[in-house]
Protein backbone atom coordinates (compact mmCIF):
# COMPACT_ATOMS: atom_id res chain seq x y z
CA UNK A 1 0.00 0.00 0.00
CA UNK A 2 1.36 3.62 -0.71
CA UNK A 3 0.34 6.28 1.49
CA UNK A 4 0.31 9.66 0.40
CA UNK A 5 -0.45 12.74 2.45
CA UNK A 6 -1.45 15.31 -0.02
CA UNK A 7 -3.65 18.78 -0.56
CA UNK A 8 -6.68 19.22 -3.44
CA UNK A 9 -5.92 21.35 -5.82
CA UNK A 10 -8.42 24.57 -7.15
CA UNK A 11 -11.15 23.60 -9.06
CA UNK A 12 -12.87 21.05 -6.43
CA UNK A 13 -15.17 21.73 -3.47
CA UNK A 14 -12.39 19.65 -1.42
CA UNK A 15 -9.97 22.50 -2.78
CA UNK A 16 -7.16 22.91 0.10
CA UNK A 17 -8.56 20.46 2.42
CA UNK A 18 -5.22 18.03 3.71
CA UNK A 19 -5.65 14.11 3.95
CA UNK A 20 -4.02 10.85 3.94
CA UNK A 21 -4.98 8.76 1.39
CA UNK A 22 -3.56 5.44 -0.69
CA UNK A 23 -2.44 6.11 -4.05
CA UNK A 24 -3.64 3.05 -6.73
CA UNK A 25 -1.60 2.68 -10.39
CA UNK A 26 1.20 2.79 -12.03
CA UNK A 27 3.78 5.38 -10.74
CA UNK A 28 5.55 4.79 -14.20
CA UNK A 29 1.94 6.44 -15.47
CA UNK A 30 0.86 9.34 -13.60
CA UNK A 31 -2.30 9.51 -15.38
CA UNK A 32 -3.09 6.31 -14.32
CA UNK A 33 -3.00 7.11 -10.28
CA UNK A 34 -5.78 7.69 -8.21
CA UNK A 35 -5.80 8.89 -4.50
CA UNK A 36 -8.28 7.67 -2.24
CA UNK A 37 -8.59 9.59 0.82
CA UNK A 38 -8.41 8.37 4.53
CA UNK A 39 -10.33 9.62 7.19
CA UNK A 40 -7.94 10.93 10.15
CA UNK A 41 -4.74 9.32 9.92
CA UNK A 42 -2.89 6.45 8.53
CA UNK A 43 -1.62 4.55 11.99
CA UNK A 44 -4.08 0.99 12.64
CA UNK A 45 -6.49 0.21 9.83
CA UNK A 46 -6.72 2.83 7.47
CA UNK A 47 -10.55 3.88 6.84
CA UNK A 48 -11.57 5.51 3.54
CA UNK A 49 -13.84 8.69 3.17
CA UNK A 50 -15.13 7.04 -0.35
CA UNK A 51 -13.74 10.31 -1.51
CA UNK A 52 -11.23 9.68 -4.92
CA UNK A 53 -8.91 12.02 -6.70
CA UNK A 54 -7.20 11.89 -10.12
CA UNK A 55 -3.14 12.57 -9.22
CA UNK A 56 -3.33 15.22 -11.36
CA UNK A 57 -5.99 17.08 -9.07
CA UNK A 58 -3.82 16.94 -5.77
CA UNK A 59 -0.79 17.81 -4.97
CA UNK A 60 2.06 15.88 -2.68
CA UNK A 61 3.17 17.02 0.41
CA UNK A 62 5.47 15.19 2.53
CA UNK A 63 4.02 12.09 3.73
CA UNK A 64 4.47 12.50 7.14
CA UNK A 65 5.11 15.51 9.38
CA UNK A 66 7.08 13.94 12.22
CA UNK A 67 7.85 14.66 15.56
CA UNK A 68 11.45 13.87 15.46
CA UNK A 69 13.85 12.99 12.80
CA UNK A 70 16.29 10.67 14.17
CA UNK A 71 19.27 10.38 11.28
CA UNK A 72 22.05 7.83 11.12
CA UNK A 73 25.21 9.02 10.10
CA UNK A 74 27.81 6.53 8.32
CA UNK A 75 26.34 3.76 7.75
CA UNK A 76 27.96 2.93 4.20
CA UNK A 77 31.30 1.92 5.01
CA UNK A 78 32.19 3.23 1.22
CA UNK A 79 30.51 6.50 2.35
CA UNK A 80 32.66 7.05 4.82
CA UNK A 81 35.63 6.33 3.62
CA UNK A 82 34.96 9.01 0.53
CA UNK A 83 34.91 11.82 3.28
CA UNK A 84 38.03 10.29 5.42
CA UNK A 85 35.66 8.88 8.05
CA UNK A 86 36.22 5.76 10.03
CA UNK A 87 33.04 3.14 10.15
CA UNK A 88 31.90 3.97 14.22
CA UNK A 89 32.10 1.22 16.65
CA UNK A 90 28.47 2.15 17.08
CA UNK A 91 25.47 3.62 15.02
CA UNK A 92 26.31 7.28 14.74
CA UNK A 93 23.06 8.99 15.39
CA UNK A 94 21.39 12.62 14.96
CA UNK A 95 18.46 14.99 14.96
CA UNK A 96 17.40 16.64 12.11
CA UNK A 97 14.21 18.90 13.54
CA UNK A 98 10.56 18.55 11.83
CA UNK A 99 11.03 22.27 10.71
CA UNK A 100 13.65 20.94 8.10
CA UNK A 101 11.18 18.60 6.55
CA UNK A 102 10.01 19.51 3.12
CA UNK A 103 7.75 17.28 0.30
CA UNK A 104 8.26 16.60 -3.44
CA UNK A 105 8.27 19.54 -5.71
CA UNK A 106 8.81 21.98 -3.04
CA UNK A 107 12.20 24.02 -3.36
CA UNK A 108 15.58 23.05 -1.01
CA UNK A 109 16.36 26.75 -0.27
CA UNK A 110 20.39 27.35 0.32
CA UNK A 111 21.19 28.37 3.37
CA UNK A 112 23.21 31.69 3.08
CA UNK A 113 25.74 30.31 6.06
CA UNK A 114 27.00 27.65 3.51
CA UNK A 115 28.63 27.59 0.17
CA UNK A 116 29.06 23.41 0.26
CA UNK A 117 25.86 21.99 0.24
CA UNK A 118 25.42 18.20 -0.78
CA UNK A 119 23.00 15.68 -1.50
CA UNK A 120 22.29 12.58 0.63
CA UNK A 121 20.23 9.96 -0.51
CA UNK A 122 18.50 7.43 2.21
CA UNK A 123 15.76 4.88 2.35
CA UNK A 124 13.85 6.54 5.67
CA UNK A 125 11.67 4.16 8.03
CA UNK A 126 8.17 5.83 9.15
CA UNK A 127 7.45 4.80 12.66
CA UNK A 128 3.50 3.49 13.52
CA UNK A 129 3.04 2.78 16.69
CA UNK A 130 4.73 4.19 20.01
CA UNK A 131 7.48 2.03 21.16
CA UNK A 132 10.40 2.03 23.39
CA UNK A 133 13.05 -1.04 24.05
CA UNK A 134 11.96 -2.78 20.96
CA UNK A 135 13.25 -6.37 20.81
CA UNK A 136 15.09 -7.28 17.33
CA UNK A 137 12.07 -10.10 16.57
CA UNK A 138 9.54 -7.02 17.14
CA UNK A 139 10.74 -4.52 15.06
CA UNK A 140 8.64 -5.13 12.06
CA UNK A 141 5.23 -4.34 14.39
CA UNK A 142 6.46 -0.78 14.54
CA UNK A 143 7.39 -0.01 11.17
CA UNK A 144 4.29 1.87 9.36
CA UNK A 145 6.38 1.77 5.91
CA UNK A 146 9.00 3.30 3.81
CA UNK A 147 9.90 6.34 1.69
CA UNK A 148 12.93 8.44 0.20
CA UNK A 149 14.74 11.03 2.00
CA UNK A 150 17.32 13.33 0.86
CA UNK A 151 19.71 14.01 4.33
CA UNK A 152 20.44 17.45 2.72
CA UNK A 153 24.01 18.75 4.44
CA UNK A 154 25.80 22.00 4.17
CA UNK A 155 29.20 20.28 4.51
CA UNK A 156 31.46 23.28 5.00
CA UNK A 157 29.08 23.50 8.21
CA UNK A 158 29.41 20.38 9.00
CA UNK A 159 33.57 20.38 9.15
CA UNK A 160 33.29 23.46 10.59
CA UNK A 161 31.98 23.18 13.67
CA UNK A 162 31.83 19.73 14.58
CA UNK A 163 28.32 19.72 16.00
CA UNK A 164 25.97 18.87 13.22
CA UNK A 165 22.69 20.66 13.70
CA UNK A 166 23.13 23.58 11.81
CA UNK A 167 24.98 21.55 9.27
CA UNK A 168 21.89 19.00 8.78
CA UNK A 169 18.82 20.74 10.19
CA UNK A 170 18.63 23.87 8.36
CA UNK A 171 14.91 24.97 7.09
CA UNK A 172 14.09 22.47 3.70
CA UNK A 173 17.22 20.31 4.71
CA UNK A 174 14.74 16.82 5.05
CA UNK A 175 12.97 16.44 1.16
CA UNK A 176 10.19 13.04 2.35
CA UNK A 177 8.37 11.28 -0.55
CA UNK A 178 6.85 10.97 -2.61
CA UNK A 179 4.68 8.49 -0.35
CA UNK A 180 4.99 5.81 2.41
CA UNK A 181 5.42 1.75 0.95
CA UNK A 182 4.16 -0.36 3.56
CA UNK A 183 4.97 -3.34 1.78
CA UNK A 184 8.57 -3.87 1.44
CA UNK A 185 11.64 -5.44 2.64
CA UNK A 186 14.35 -3.10 3.35
CA UNK A 187 17.00 -5.88 3.10
CA UNK A 188 18.52 -5.30 -0.37
CA UNK A 189 16.80 -2.67 -2.51
CA UNK A 190 18.90 0.28 -5.03
CA UNK A 191 18.93 3.57 -3.70
CA UNK A 192 20.33 6.24 -6.17
CA UNK A 193 20.53 10.00 -6.69
CA UNK A 194 20.49 11.89 -10.21
CA UNK A 195 21.31 15.69 -9.93
CA UNK A 196 19.79 17.08 -13.05
CA UNK A 197 19.98 13.83 -14.71
CA UNK A 198 23.59 12.92 -13.82
CA UNK A 199 23.79 9.86 -11.93
CA UNK A 200 25.48 10.28 -8.67
CA UNK A 201 24.98 7.40 -5.90
CA UNK A 202 24.00 4.03 -6.61
CA UNK A 203 23.57 1.66 -3.87
CA UNK A 204 22.39 -1.04 -2.12
CA UNK A 205 20.64 -1.23 1.12
CA UNK A 206 22.79 -4.87 1.78
CA UNK A 207 25.41 -2.87 2.14
CA UNK A 208 24.36 -0.66 5.32
CA UNK A 209 26.51 -1.62 8.22
CA UNK A 210 23.48 -2.31 10.37
CA UNK A 211 20.65 -2.67 8.96
CA UNK A 212 16.79 -1.15 9.53
CA UNK A 213 16.51 -3.52 12.23
CA UNK A 214 19.49 -2.73 14.32
CA UNK A 215 18.73 0.85 13.71
CA UNK A 216 15.80 0.78 15.24
CA UNK A 217 16.70 -1.43 18.38
CA UNK A 218 19.60 0.65 18.87
CA UNK A 219 17.35 4.16 18.76
CA UNK A 220 15.25 2.86 20.34
CA UNK A 221 17.12 1.62 23.85
CA UNK A 222 17.35 5.27 24.41
CA UNK A 223 14.30 6.93 23.65
CA UNK A 224 10.47 6.34 22.94
CA UNK A 225 9.65 6.84 19.22
CA UNK A 226 5.86 8.15 17.75
CA UNK A 227 3.59 6.85 15.40
CA UNK A 228 4.91 9.39 12.09
CA UNK A 229 8.60 9.29 13.55
CA UNK A 230 11.17 9.06 10.95
CA UNK A 231 14.68 6.97 10.97
CA UNK A 232 17.33 7.79 8.18
CA UNK A 233 19.19 4.75 7.93
CA UNK A 234 22.37 6.49 5.98
CA UNK A 235 23.43 7.18 2.49
CA UNK A 236 25.75 5.57 0.20
CA UNK A 237 28.95 6.83 -1.35
CA UNK A 238 29.07 9.04 -4.22
CA UNK A 239 27.68 12.61 -1.81
CA UNK A 240 27.86 15.54 -4.08
CA UNK A 241 27.66 19.22 -4.48
CA UNK A 242 23.87 20.72 -5.19
CA UNK A 243 24.29 24.55 -6.75
CA UNK A 244 21.41 26.57 -7.36
CA UNK A 245 19.12 25.19 -9.97
CA UNK A 246 20.10 21.67 -9.76
CA UNK A 247 17.22 19.26 -9.83
CA UNK A 248 17.86 16.80 -7.54
CA UNK A 249 15.73 13.08 -7.18
CA UNK A 250 16.27 10.45 -4.85
CA UNK A 251 14.93 7.06 -5.99
CA UNK A 252 14.84 3.79 -4.28
CA UNK A 253 13.52 0.39 -5.42
CA UNK A 254 9.87 -0.14 -4.63
CA UNK A 255 9.40 3.09 -3.48
CA UNK A 256 9.31 5.63 -6.19
CA UNK A 257 11.49 8.67 -6.72
CA UNK A 258 11.31 12.05 -4.81
CA UNK A 259 12.57 15.06 -6.54
CA UNK A 260 13.27 18.80 -5.64
CA UNK A 261 14.93 21.56 -6.97
CA UNK A 262 17.64 24.24 -5.49
CA UNK A 263 16.95 27.90 -4.89
CA UNK A 264 18.71 30.65 -3.13
CA UNK A 265 16.99 31.39 -0.26
CA UNK A 266 15.02 34.72 -0.69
Amino acid sequence: MRIARFSVREGSPAAGSVSFGVVEGDPAQPESLVVHALAGHPFGQPQPTGESYRFQDVRLLSPMLPNKIVAVGRNYAAHAAELGNAVPDAPLTFFKPSTSVIGPTESIAYPPFSSDVHHEAELAVVIGRMCREVPLERVPEVILGYTCANDVTARDVQQREGQWARAKGFDTACPLGPWIETDLDPADIAVTCTVNGELRQAGRTSLMIRSVAELIVHISEAMTLLPGDVILTGTPAGVGPLNVGDEVAVSIEGIGTLTNKVIKRG
